[in-house]
């Protein structure tokens, strides 16, 4: 008879439950109150406590003493009280889970995060968007429930404790070498199940292969690099917490619009007339909608100016609202010779006067007329200011192409 029920009812069990029992309620606990699934100070608490009532009951000599005596029956035998030299803080994953670093525990492994790059258009990224996407992704065998056989057939390995790896020592010559190998007994897997009574499902893998169809949501105002997250989605394995699955915004490049931030930037060309005398223009925006913007007549665009149009900008997430959208001007100049010598006199009625150029009066000037600009013979000839001298022996009134004349 049972003297105390405490710890099996710390892991939801029956005095009589089986080790396959005792080690499932366990590491269905485990996994839920693990720090990394459960950071709540409560959860830590109650995570000490199954590993604790695991540690007992999952070693037979000191579940047998506990059983006819009690907890009070384990006290005074090495370590911290426990047969064995094991105490509380002992590392138990050490036998569940296959070992420890520096005596501490760790608890259950947790699995690689599976990450994908999620392209995503400016417009897509201002409405927002849901997409389907397919992960080919593996979990434990249903039929086996990750055990790879059947309940009670599956025996932890003797010749590595059911760790799956060996520590082997050697000695060459003078010298002994001790090196990490996997265990030839089981292959690796901490546990031996009989050939009879592998799970045919999976054939003692303890895992199979799944696809399953995730609905990826991208909310309007994500930025390029942002995540998002599913979370213990990605690969199981046995006594593994499993990772996510992690989509990473990318932003496709815009043909008209750039972004800062939680702003867009545009660049528009405006004729001379509208930028002198008013007038509109039209651009399409990301959400689809076209904006007719007024400049002011008299309200003068030099190029290069920037203006701000409020709350055309991206869609700002948590806060709502909306960012601006800065429009960055550019003036498109008539062509050469674009109307009569008349005209361009009436012009010099309407514009401000032409600025008046300052010479000192003993300075010697050179009348100069521009030429057309050519990339292929500008900065040539040995660093001269152009390329048509041949020498520095010609004389410069004599040589061609000369543009300036002294008076």
């Amino acid at each position: 008879m049972v003297k105390d029920t405490k710890l099996y009812d710390t892991l939801g069990v029956s005095p009589g439950a089986s080790d396959a029992e005792i080690k499932k309620a366990y590491r269905k606990s485990a996994l839920k109150y693990h720090p990394d699934k459960n950071p709540s100070e409560e959860a830590a608490e109650k995570f000490k406590e199954v590993s604790s009532a695991y540690e007992i009951l999952s070693d037979s000599q000191k579940r047998e003493v506990y059983d006819q005596f009690g907890e009070e029956g384990l006290s005074g035998n090495g370590g911290a009280g426990f047969p064995g030299g094991f105490g509380f803080g002992e590392d138990i994953f050490s036998q569940f889970f296959g070992g420890a670093t520096g005596g501490r525990p760790r608890g259950p492994q947790r699995g690689r995060d599976i990450k994908h790059e999620m392209a995503a258009s400016l417009e897509e990224l201002y409405k927002g968007r849901t997409a389907k996407l397919a992960l080919n992704k593996q979990i434990l065998c249903k039929s086996c429930e990750g055990r790879g056989g059947k309940e009670g057939a599956v025996k932890k390995c003797s010749s590595c404790n059911g760790q799956g790896i060996k520590f082997v020592t050697r000695q060459m010559g003078p010298m002994i070498q001790r090196f990490q190998t996997e265990c030839d007994v089981c292959h690796g897997t901490g546990d031996i199940i009989d050939a009879k009574d592998r799970c045919k499902s999976c054939n003692g893998k303890k895992v199979d292969n799944e696809r399953k169809i995730l609905e990826v949501r991208i909310e309007p105002g994500m930025k390029d690099g942002q995540k998002i997250v599913f979370k213990g989605e990605a690969d199981q394995a046995p006594d593994v917490i499993p990772g996510d699955v992690v989509f990473v915004i990318s932003e496709k490049p815009h043909k008209h619009f750039q972004r800062a931030g939680d702003d867009l930037i545009y660049e528009a060309e405006i004729d001379l007339l509208t930028a002198l005398a008013g007038g509109q223009f039209a651009l399409e925006h990301v959400s689809g909608d076209w904006l007719k913007v007024d400049i002011v007549p008299g309200e003068v665009i030099a190029p290069g100016a920037r203006k701000i149009v409020e709350g055309k900008g991206m869609p700002i997430q948590k806060y709502g609202g909306y960012g601006n959208l800065l429009i960055k001007f550019n003036i498109k100049f008539p062509e050469n010779h674009f109307t009569s010598e008349e005209n361009l006199k009436k012009l010099e009625e309407i514009l401000p006067p032409r600025r008046q150029i300052n010479i000192p009066a003993k300075a010697q000037v050179d009348d100069c007329v521009l030429s057309e600009f050519d990339p292929s013979k500008f900065g040539q000839s040995n660093g001269r200011s152009g390329a048509n001298y041949d020498s520095d022996d010609e004389d410069a009134h004599g040589g061609e192409g000369v543009q300036c004349a002294s008076q």
